[in-house]
């Protein structure tokens, strides 16, 4: 497992990038003379540009050693955070945020892919879940951190920290990860034609609605706990969900080596999450009822996204990097259709305690269609693509297999 850290790292570091922003918008927009509104575009541009050109690139890439394209990643990743730290206008703050959201989206398919290969197949959900723990440990801290960081050094020096883990990140894969040679890719016809399999789509979709639904109703947690336990401060709140996706994270990493159907486990716990979001505004009026709605949602949330990288392996086997990037892009596309539906609902008059039980209803009725529309096959198909122990990991592997 130590070589698959440093993935660990640059996930931590990408996941904290995704969502501090959210967090120092008002100070952003003051020290370069734009609306708090017009700074929320910082992270459209980040999760746009991680969304949309994430299978492109991954597909592009094909013919390159997946080492080689992690640091290559990992560069343009950090070189945009660079920027971000010593912009002087808003105009070039939104370039860098797309540049840092490029670098992201090729890495983050990409270091799923190594961190399976790293290991024999019998643990490989652990190092799934050992890498996605890297993301939710980055965007549990993102908001408080951003706030803290920003009210004392002001928000550049968050900039110039997530700047500095990328630096590490890319030292650690540089010296830990076999250089590897690339393989001999399927036509290009072939790897495009994993943009439009059905059952890799549906897997997506999954990923896309969940998204929406537990992070969607994420974005709008300082008026949720305003209506149900009457706070205003938030620091506490927000790393009780934090440690809960922590916990979460790997303690599904064992569930995907252990059950048979990761079809079912995906089930299993969207469903809880749909009965949790759709309780939450009558158990979380008192504070150990928010402790414990806080701690479940945020472990559900987050549990869901190792075995979703899983099944996205296991159903392409050589293309699987490229699946596993268009359950990146869904990842954050459906966090941004979440965010942005329940604004427009609560902008109509909705109350937020309303939405979190609508968007329970959406994962509770998720949790059904992933049974009934997603295959189960994609649980035990062999992963092909993914070198056996003994084999240098990244040996002969591509980016998209």
């Amino acid at each position: 497992m130590k070589r698959v850290l440093p993935l660990t790292l640059g996930s931590l570091a990408l996941g904290l990038d995704a969502y501090v922003v959210a967090g120092i918008l008002p100070v952003v927009g003051h020290d370069l003379h734009t609306t708090t509104s017009a700074a929320g575009q910082l992270v459209t541009v980040f999760t746009l540009s991680y969304g949309l050109l994430s299978p492109v690139f991954a597909t592009l890439l094909a013919r390159r050693p997946v080492r080689m394209v992690l640091l290559a990643a990992l560069a343009v990743f950090t070189a945009g955070n660079l920027l971000s730290a010593v912009a002087g206008s808003f105009a070039l703050l939104l370039v860098s945020r797309a540049v840092a959201g490029l670098g992201a989206g090729v890495y983050s398919p990409m270091a799923a892919a190594a961190a399976a290969g790293l290991v024999p197949p019998e643990r490989r959900g652990r190092a799934l879940a050992l890498v996605t723990a890297g993301m939710t440990v980055g965007a549990a801290a993102g908001v408080p951190l951003g706030l803290t960081l920003a009210e004392s050094t002001g928000w550049r020096s968050t900039m110039w920290l997530i700047t500095g883990l990328g630096v590490v990140a890319m030292a650690g894969v540089a010296s830990l990860l076999p250089a590897g040679t690339p393989a001999s890719p399927p036509p290009l016809r072939a790897r495009l034609a994993v943009l439009t399999d059905r059952r890799v789509v549906a897997v997506a979709a999954v990923m896309l609605l969940a998204a929406a639904a537990s992070v969607g109703l994420y974005t709008y947690i300082a008026p949720l706990m305003a209506a149900t336990l009457h706070v205003t401060e938030l620091s506490h709140h927000l790393w009780l969900w934090g440690l809960g996706g922590l916990v979460g994270s790997q303690l599904v990493g064992v569930l995907v080596d252990a059950w048979r159907d990761t079809r079912a486990l995906v089930s299993v716990i969207l469903g809880v999450l749909g009965v949790t979001l759709a309780v939450f505004p009558f158990v979380a009026t008192t504070g150990p009822g928010a402790t414990v709605a806080l701690l479940v949602w945020g472990a559900l949330g987050w549990g869901c996204l190792a075995p979703q990288i899983h099944r996205m392996l296991a159903l392409r086997g050589a293309d699987g990097p490229l699946a596993v990037s268009l359950n990146s892009s869904a990842l954050y596309l459906g966090s941004a259709v979440g965010a942005g539906v329940g604004g427009a609902l609560i902008g109509a008059g909705l109350a937020v305690t309303t939405l979190a039980m609508l968007y329970g209803a959406v994962a509770l009725t998720v949790a059904l269609l992933n049974l009934f529309l997603t295959p189960a096959s994609a649980a035990r198909r062999p992963a092909t693509a993914l070198p056996p122990r003994g084999e240098p990991a990244c040996a002969g592997r591509t980016v998209s297999g």
